[in-house]
């Protein structure tokens, strides 16, 4: 790691003068900064502690829907009885992330903000070549051990999965992100690598995340989030589903529908040609089996990760069945 300035924030406004500064980055949580601070990813000349800004860290819930301040820890919003009764998925997708001890020192804007865990993007000395670190010295992913990296959203610079959890569940209610002086939805928040996979998020330089809101909705009430993975715990999704699902007045009729997915693309991705299948629908296993081959339109397999596009509709499926008193 190199020497490095440190500065403690002192209101908001503080911050986001001082990250207008080439070479300055944001501390909360830091438990992705520090992972790749040590890695040689990431070089800041000055780091900004914003930990003990005051009214950042606040959760709340009423018939509107969800608030949730940026600073709040992943493992307080997980246990939140409010964001368990009305977003489950929203619950449930920080329940399955990361380990006990990182649920409770990771922020909220911190999880949104985190990098991918592309070996070829965290492995400078080894791997030189990628764009998101380098723009224009090439992708080694492209060539290499590509089991784990994204077929949905990809291009010829960056096949790199985007790796969290929550903004799977938050793109799939519409949920959006403040940013201090203006708004951007979580959906158009994260950006697809196109020909500049350096840019992962709308964020701009000076801006930081302060909050994020979730609105109310029958479907984000009954939805859930499924996550299949290699082994049980601490571990990066291969392929994972958010589901809300809102009946008509019959209960079989479906009259909305969410899905979004994680595990499989280079940002959380929105299923929206699932649910246009099955909107006015009466659920059945075939019907949702034939809808949710859709999620997998416009894939393309890069050899070792061809076995998502095969997971993730069953994994689909699964959660539509669950959610859908199916399973």
């Amino acid at each position: 790691m190199r020497d490095f300035s440190y500065l403690r924030a002192t209101s908001a406004d503080e911050a986001r003068q001082a990250a207008l500064q080439a070479g300055s980055v944001l501390l909360a949580g830091g438990t992705t900064l520090l992972d790749l601070a040590k890695c040689g990813v990431m070089e800041p000349e000055t780091v900004i502690d914003i930990t003990h800004l005051s009214g950042l860290g606040e959760i709340t819930v009423d018939a509107g829907g969800a608030t949730i301040g940026a600073l709040a820890k992943m493992g307080e919003v997980a246990d939140h009885a409010g964001i368990r009764a009305a977003f489950p998925a929203v619950s449930e997708s920080l329940s399955l992330a990361a380990s006990a001890q990182l649920r409770n020192m990771a922020t909220i804007g911190g999880n949104l903000l985190q990098r991918t865990r592309c070996s070829y993007f965290r492995e400078p000395d080894v791997f030189p070549a990628c764009h998101k670190r380098n723009p224009g010295s090439g992708c080694s992913a492209l060539g290499g051990v590509t089991r784990n990296h994204a077929v949905l959203g990809t291009s010829d610079a960056c096949i790199a999965s985007y790796p969290g959890d929550l903004a799977v569940a938050l793109v799939a209610f519409d949920a959006v992100v403040e940013l201090g002086g203006r708004t951007v939805s979580v959906d158009d928040f994260f950006l697809t690598p196109g020909n500049t996979p350096e840019r992962e998020t709308a964020l701009q330089r000076g801006e930081m995340i302060t909050a994020i809101t979730v609105p109310a909705s029958a479907a984000a009430k009954n939805s859930t989030y499924l996550k299949v993975r290699d082994r049980q715990s601490y571990e990066f999704a291969a392929a994972s589903a958010a589901v809300g699902l809102e009946f008509e007045a019959d209960g079989k009729t479906v009259r909305d529908i969410r899905v979004a997915l994680g595990g499989v693309a280079t940002k959380p991705w929105r299923a929206r040609n699932v649910e246009q299948a099955l909107v006015g629908k009466v659920l059945s296993p075939e019907t949702v089996e034939a809808a949710s081959r859709l999620a997998m339109e416009g894939a393309v397999s890069h050899g070792a990760n061809h076995y998502k596009i095969e997971l993730a509709p069953r994994v689909v499926a699964r959660a539509i069945l669950k959610v859908g008193g199916l399973a």
